[in-house]
């Protein structure tokens, strides 16, 4: 009998995590000192309200491990940022950021600031790779 409550522990533990996966894909090429953006395939969505697309990016040093940050906003180990993108406009609404020293605070009226251009290299790579894959994206 007390191999039951191990056993309803484990299947708890192996379906939670599957939901906590991070797929963090490039975006931008390695720079010299070996820094690149990705983005979070596994958290990306359309939002419902907007129609925009939501992604998690963040900041990762090439061959390092962990390879990607964050484990979770605020950890120690990432630094990045929360953005609501248009595809079809071509556009941005930063909806917030995170450091090893700020949690992830997402703006509560993040609809209703006014977006700006997609702007420079960066950008454009983000727009290119996460609207390239948006149909495939659920809607939350």
């Amino acid at each position: 009998m007390r191999r039951a409550p191990a056993i309803a522990a484990l299947s708890v533990l192996a379906l939670a995590l599957p939901a906590v996966a991070e797929t963090w894909t490039p975006y931008t090429e390695p720079t010299d000192k070996g820094l690149q953006w990705s983005f979070d395939a596994d958290y990306s969505y359309r939002d419902a309200s907007s129609g925009r697309i939501v992604v998690m990016t963040a900041i990762g040093k090439v061959g390092a491990t962990p390879r990607m940050g964050p484990s979770a906003p605020g950890a120690p180990d990432g630094v990045g940022f929360i953005y609501a993108l248009d595809c079809s406009s071509r556009n941005l609404i930063p909806m917030g950021s995170y450091s090893p020293r700020k949690p992830l605070e997402i703006t509560g009226d993040w609809r209703g600031i006014a977006p700006k251009k997609a702007d420079g290299a960066d950008d454009e790579a983000l727009m290119r790779q996460v609207c390239a894959a948006s149909a495939a994206l659920p809607t939350r």
